[in-house]
């Protein structure tokens, strides 16, 4: 295969090579049978990249900008290649192209999203296609962001370090929801159901609720409790936690049963299975 580039910048010595903007040393260092090369050094970071589009010198120098960067990097020239590769490496996010043989980008996208163990595989789609139609469809199937080609390598590498911050930042929220059992704790909204009816809670029943779901399994003393909780002195009269998780458990109906009692002790919340 010829290497046919276009100068856009003598300056700089930046090419257009196919449909990826670079200069001639990467151009040189990343085209030796579609391989990733001259990238030394241990990655800065551990996500996996998967770069699928059936043009293996695009996928070549890609990679060599994402492993660059301290990305892991896997490569796909198909759509389903690209899926058994997805499935088998899980990769954080996937760039991918929507023109590709045996299964198209869109396909590929649909495949993802309908498989719950890569579902949540971020998507950076490429496309030469510049009409709106196809953007809003690619977004629409579960692409997280788009390029069109001709791009810059280097906007690609922004973009997605820009797609994973938000994935991880999602992920966080999504941490921040506890289920147990019929019971489920968002702490960012404050919200509790119980089989997914709202419950009303006073500032401390969430707080107090809140510690104990924390700490599953755990028992917590009730002089822990009142300085966590109430933060206060752990020798003030203990009725005050006693009382608390009584009405607690009052408006969580059966799910209350999920609070336990440890006599002499304090209280610890049970898992879903342990109520049973």
């Amino acid at each position: 295969m010829s290497c046919k580039a276009i100068r856009l910048s003598s300056a700089e010595g930046v090419q257009r090579y196919r449909n990826v903007f670079v200069t001639g040393a990467e151009l040189t260092s990343t085209r030796h049978n579609g391989q990733v090369h001259s990238v030394t050094g241990t990655p800065a970071l551990t996500d996996r990249i998967l770069v699928v589009d059936d043009e293996p010198d695009i996928v070549a120098l890609v990679a060599y900008h994402l492993a660059k960067s301290g990305y892991l990097v896997s490569t796909a020239t198909s759509g389903p290649e690209a899926l058994v590769v997805a499935r088998r490496e899980k990769p954080s996010l996937m760039v991918l192209d929507l023109m590709l043989p045996g299964l198209s980008g869109f396909d590929v996208m649909a495949e993802l999203r309908g498989d719950p163990a890569i579902a949540g595989t971020a998507v950076l789609m490429l496309t030469a296609r510049r009409e709106e139609e196809d953007r809003i469809k690619g977004l629409n199937v579960g692409a997280d962001d788009y390029l069109t080609k001709p791009f810059s390598p280097q906007e690609l590498v922004l973009r997605v370090g820009a797609i994973l911050r938000r994935s991880r930042a999602s992920q966080a929220d999504a941490s921040d929801v506890r289920q147990i059992g019929p019971l489920r704790i968002d702490s960012t909204a404050h919200r509790v159901t119980v089989d997914g009816r709202e419950i009303d809670l006073t500032p401390t029943e969430f707080k107090l609720l809140l510690l104990l779901a924390e700490r599953k399994g755990r028992v917590q003393p009730r002089n822990l409790l009142l300085e966590v909780v109430w933060e206060a002195a752990p020798d003030i009269q203990t009725r005050t936690v006693d009382m608390h998780v009584q009405r607690l458990r009052a408006k969580l109906g059966p799910a209350g049963d999920l609070i336990e009692t440890v006599r002499g002790f304090g209280y610890r919340i049970k898992s879903g299975a342990e109520r049973a």
